[in-house]
């Protein structure tokens, strides 16, 4: 088992072992099982190795490597890394090396981290599955006959695989905490802005958001405190900084009391083996000292198609950009319209191009005001209930997706049933919550089933107390396996 961050940056630290000895250590698992998982779309051994030397460096002349020195990180491939390939798992950007680093990424290597590889990804972070990237599908490391969940697949299986102990992601609606459950790992979204989205190639840019994906809370929680915080060049930055979250994560659960989402924890969209597993998280948590009760969210079923006329919107503003003039790929055509065209009927994945028309169509004059201004309605909506229930409880809680991980191709004709996997995640984006979600059990195919806890905007140190309450009582995922207390 692929040891944890807290555990590495330790070591490294305290000398008991080299971050080289801890890179190289991991590019040989990839080496070794990537060729079945496809975790990555590229490898940046000549980088990782040259920034395992600097830590190894600093830690000799005594001074601070950082909190995660030598700590092996997988990035999303929507995250820019200066000189090193960024595609966004889409042919339209293959070839390209951005000019400037994510402030997510600097803030991690920063923090004495290094990175190996870029990880796959539905392209453009539009999926649940990780079959959309133009590259082909990332596969579930706990059954590679079936996927890894989306759009941060790619994040999810590389640590689940036990290639890396931590990964970034990105989460437009669920796409942290999805994989994180279908996998069997930690998976968080930080409360919108509290993450710069700086050098985040942009989805739908009201949603956005970076968080840690890892095999527990703490190394989550380490990763958090690295990369929050303001940054100048977001303007959608909080300005404020963050307080230290991991002075809450030996709290547990004690007087903490829990939401229990009616509407986004019952009903025949989800598997009796997910309910099953949800119930028995909350009888733990009960017996470590919370309370459980029933809130309720009027507004959640209407969030999905909410959701789904917001997001494309935005991003058919977004991704115009990509014209084949400035930059990624260019197909010549006759005139500058046509190569405009010919770029993105060659570049662009059928779901991007499903999503460009749907959003164009939710804009466009005669319909703005029918969908896309009655689904910024329903977003207040959720913001308001959400409200309501915090007034009853410290966090919120349901299952983090409806279903265990779907065998590959099962859903992929079948766009409504591909959507639904994100039934649970998506509210939270809309009202720009903090979220997490944490391993509660397997089926009995073996496949892993999360936990998904929600928190009021800013209020990630009792997201994280909450987590790792349910943890301490529950333990993790051992990666390739079954539970480890």
């Amino acid at each position: 088992m692929t040891p944890r961050a807290t555990d590495i940056a330790a070591a490294v630290r305290a000398g008991g072992t080299t971050a080289s000895e801890v890179v190289e250590a991991a590019l040989e698992r990839i080496e070794a099982g990537d060729d079945e998982i496809s975790a990555f779309l590229r490898v940046t051994p000549d980088h990782a190795r040259s920034r395992a030397r600097e830590v190894d460096a600093a830690v000799e002349a005594g001074r601070d490597p950082g909190p995660l020195a030598g700590v092996p990180v997988g990035m999303k491939d929507v995250l820019c890394t200066e000189g090193v390939e960024t595609t966004c798992g889409s042919r339209i950007l293959a070839g390209w090396h951005p000019p400037y680093t994510a402030t997510a990424v600097a803030r991690l290597e920063a923090a004495g981290a290094v990175m190996v590889g870029k990880t796959n990804m539905d392209e453009f972070a539009m999926g649940s599955s990780n079959e959309n990237s133009a590259f082909g599908p990332a596969r579930n490391p706990c059954d590679t006959e079936r996927v890894p969940g989306g759009s941060s697949g790619g994040s999810a299986a590389a640590v689940a695989a036990g290639f890396v102990p931590v990964a970034l992601g990105s989460d437009t609606g669920g796409s942290i905490r999805q994989p994180a459950s279908l996998c069997g790992i930690v998976g968080m979204k930080p409360t919108y802005g509290r993450v710069s989205r700086y050098g985040l190639v942009a989805f739908a840019s009201s949603l956005d958001q970076v968080g840690p994906m890892t095999t527990n809370v703490a190394d989550a929680a380490l990763v958090y405190g690295a990369i929050a915080g303001p940054d100048a060049l977001d303007a959608t930055s909080i300005p404020d900084t963050p307080p230290d979250v991991t002075a809450e994560l030996e709290r547990g659960l004690e007087g903490m009391t829990f939401g229990v989402i009616e509407e986004l924890s019952r009903g025949d969209a989800f598997e009796p083996a997910v309910i099953a597993a949800f119930e028995r998280t909350l009888s733990a948590i009960e017996a470590a000292g919370g309370r459980v009760v029933e809130v309720s969210l009027p507004s959640a079923p209407h969030a999905l198609s909410a959701y789904y006329l917001i997001a494309p919107a935005e991003a058919s503003s977004n991704l115009a950009r990509f014209d084949g003039m400035r930059y990624g790929l260019r197909v010549e055509g006759e005139s500058a319209e046509d190569t405009n065209r010919r770029t993105r009927e060659a570049g662009f994945g059928d779901e991007v191009k499903r999503r460009i028309m749907l959003g164009t169509y939710a804009l466009s004059a005669g319909y703005y005001d029918a969908y896309y201004a009655k689904a910024q309605k329903v977003r207040s909506l959720v913001i308001r209930d959400f409200a309501a229930a915090y007034a009853d409880a410290d966090v919120l809680c349901s299952p983090t997706s409806p279903s265990v991980a779907f065998r590959l191709g099962e859903r992929s004709h079948d766009p409504l049933a591909m959507d639904q996997s994100d039934l649970c995640t998506i509210p939270t984006n809309l009202a720009g919550h903090p979220g997490i979600s944490v391993w509660c059990g397997d089926d009995a195919a073996g496949l892993p089933i999360g936990f998904q806890i929600l928190a009021p905007a800013l209020e990630e140190a009792r997201l994280f107390r909450a987590a790792a309450g349910v943890e301490a009582e529950l333990g993790t995922r051992a990666v390739g396996g079954g539970g480890e207390p």
